[in-house]
């Protein structure tokens, strides 16, 4: 089954901008994942934004689970030291429908960026289910981010 899907690499600007526009994750998980769930998309729709960890995640010692990213978010808002390095945390951001909704690429596009303010790096169909049995046969060492670009830019699709 494929699903729409938009993906931004992780760079200090888009953390910070999840933290203006979006605040706390909703929920965080022990792999590295950050989770926001809006109702950001067309006609008020759910939208799933999963912040991915990088391959293999280690959360940075003395950080709680669910302190990372708002730690995280303030040092590089503030210049302060992270917890840890932003390239040993996060590999980028992937939004897309929640709860097995249909939306076409191009509006969840528009939705997206009206939501976050800064455009995607790809964007079009993917196989979660694909991307989701490498991830867990490698036990987390593989990236998500680079498996849902690789699906996108080798598919030629884009913003």
């Amino acid at each position: 089954m494929l699903v729409a899907a938009a993906v931004w690499r992780a760079t200090p600007a888009l953390i910070v901008a999840l933290d203006e526009r979006f605040g706390e994750p909703v929920d965080a998980y022990v792999n590295g994942s950050q989770v926001w769930l809006r109702d950001d998309g067309p006609a008020g729709m759910p939208v799933e934004w999963r912040l991915h960890p990088v391959a293999g995640y280690q959360r940075p010692q003395g950080t709680g689970t669910y302190e990372v990213f708002s730690e995280t978010a303030l040092a590089l808002a503030t210049g302060a030291p992270p917890p840890a390095p932003l390239e040993r945390l996060w590999d980028g951001l992937e939004a897309f429908a929640a709860y097995g909704d249909e939306i076409e690429p191009r509006p969840l596009v528009v939705a997206a960026v009206a939501a976050l303010g800064i455009e995607p790096e790809a964007a079009g169909l993917v196989d979660h289910d694909r991307i989701g049995d490498a991830w867990e046969r490698s036990a987390g060492r593989v990236s998500v981010i680079d498996a849902l670009l690789d699906q996108l830019l080798t598919s030629g699709e884009s913003p």
